[in-house]
């Protein structure tokens, strides 16, 4: 039996929806140098601002080191940054995987971010992702505070 399902946490931002998306969308060779889980990221196809790009990073999650090699997809009306696994360690627990941003204007109060994971388990014994989205809740705090320092 399958088992599939997703997470989603939401976060205040300090910055704007605008500012946020637009980091992930134009400026994401940056990444690296604000968040403190993501140690380093390359290019192997495409530019790195362009949707269908291939991208590989090496991150912590847990304490230890793991890499993840992506497609990514943008929708820039909706600001929504997805980062489709195409290999690396999160494929020793889940056959599908994707992480997405999306960044939402707020009117009344704070824009905020939804950060996500849909996925699907190789077996019902493997772990939800929740190291994971740890790793995406404090990526967006770093980046938020990396925007308010720029």
């Amino acid at each position: 039996m399958a088992v599939r399902g997703r997470v989603e946490v939401e976060m205040d931002l300090k910055s704007s929806a605008d500012q946020f998306y637009g980091f992930f969308r134009k400026t994401p060779h940056h990444l690296p140098n604000a968040c403190t889980d993501l140690h380093s990221g390359e290019i192997h196809e495409g530019e790195w601002h362009s949707g269908g790009s291939i991208r590989k990073w090496i991150y912590s999650v847990g304490g230890k080191k793991e890499t993840f090699k992506e497609k990514v997809r943008f929708d820039d009306h909706n600001k929504i940054a997805a980062h489709v696994g195409i290999e690396g360690d999160v494929f020793n627990y889940y056959k599908n995987y994707t992480a997405s941003w999306q960044a939402v204007h707020n009117h009344g109060g704070p824009d905020f971010v939804k950060a996500s994971i849909e996925y699907e388990k190789l077996n019902e014994s493997m772990p939800h992702p929740v190291d994971y989205i740890d790793v995406m809740v404090n990526m967006a705090r770093d980046v938020d505070a990396h925007l308010l320092r720029a």
